[in-house]
């Protein structure tokens, strides 16, 4: 081999350092232009939000002292709800008379399962009840599964109390808004205007009785009403719904009333129901 060729080949072998240099200078230029535009994108793009856990679930509402509850259904709803729930006793007071043949009958089911379950209940009638013979079946019906049921002339608007826990009343005169209470003092008030009430009941016959044997024994205790309402200045319709007999019932009470004071007007019905010393006898 000639020295020529042995310095070709050592040339071949023995590549230019400095080439090598530049090589590596374009290879970190390039890598640091790639940070560089990483960088800015990396500023350019809103901080990614650490990993958090969930939102604990939002406590759930507290159940008001005293709710609103407007329309039939929502009342409905709402009473049958406390009642599904009652463990230890079911105090009611319905007014207005007579109730609906339909509405005793889907009534005494759910009263039977009451009582199977082991809950007390007690039930607030009118005295007009006795004339209604639908109302002393369903009576009879619910005395012989425990039910205690009396009657008074006259009370309060409809009632009801489960577990000394929520008492329903009506908010309205035509009974389409109530009120659910949960105040322990309110629903206390009204446990305790219901005991005085029932303390001041007649218990419901438990044996059938004709209507001229029920009106011996609530005809009194009706007309005292009466009167007593007429002197407090209510009108026909007010007593009537009151004490839970139709318009009609009440003129014929009233006019048995003129007729046993010798009163030939309403003017002097009233001014001698109103006398202190007049003792009515019915």
């Amino acid at each position: 081999m000639t020295e020529g060729a042995d310095r070709d080949l050592s040339a071949q072998s023995d590549p230019d350092p400095s080439a090598g240099r530049e090589d590596l200078e374009t290879a970190v230029r390039s890598i640091a232009e790639q940070l560089s535009v990483l960088s800015r994108l990396a500023e350019a793009r809103p901080a990614a939000d650490p990993v958090t856990p969930p939102p604990p679930p939002e406590p759930a509402q507290a159940v008001p002292a005293i709710a609103y509850l407007h329309g039939l259904d929502a009342i409905n709803e709402a009473i049958g709800a406390a009642l599904a729930g009652a463990r230890r006793e079911i105090l009611t007071a319905q007014p207005d008379g007579p109730r609906p043949g339909p509405v005793l009958d889907k009534a005494l089911e759910s009263v039977r399962r009451h009582i199977e379950a082991g809950v007390s209940m007690r039930t607030l009638y009118q005295h007009t009840t006795r004339f209604d013979e639908t109302t002393k079946q369903y009576v009879r019906a619910v005395t012989e599964f425990g039910v205690r049921v009396r009657t008074l002339a006259e009370f309060f608007d409809r009632l009801i109390i489960v577990d000394d826990a929520v008492a329903f009343i009506s908010a309205n005169e035509s009974r389409t808004t109530g009120l659910a209470i949960r105040e322990t003092a309110i629903v206390r008030f009204l446990r305790d205007t219901f005991e005085r009430s029932w303390d001041r009941a007649k218990e419901f016959p438990f044996v059938p009785l004709h209507a001229s044997v029920a009106a011996r024994e609530v005809i009194p205790s009706l007309r005292d009403s009466i009167s007593s309402l007429l002197v407090a200045g209510y009108s026909d319709k007010r007593i009537a719904r009151r004490l839970g007999i139709s318009e009609r019932s009440l003129q014929g009470h009233i006019a048995a009333l003129k007729q046993q004071l010798g009163a030939d007007t309403r003017v002097q019905l009233g001014y001698l129901l109103g006398r202190n010393e007049t003792e009515i006898v019915v």
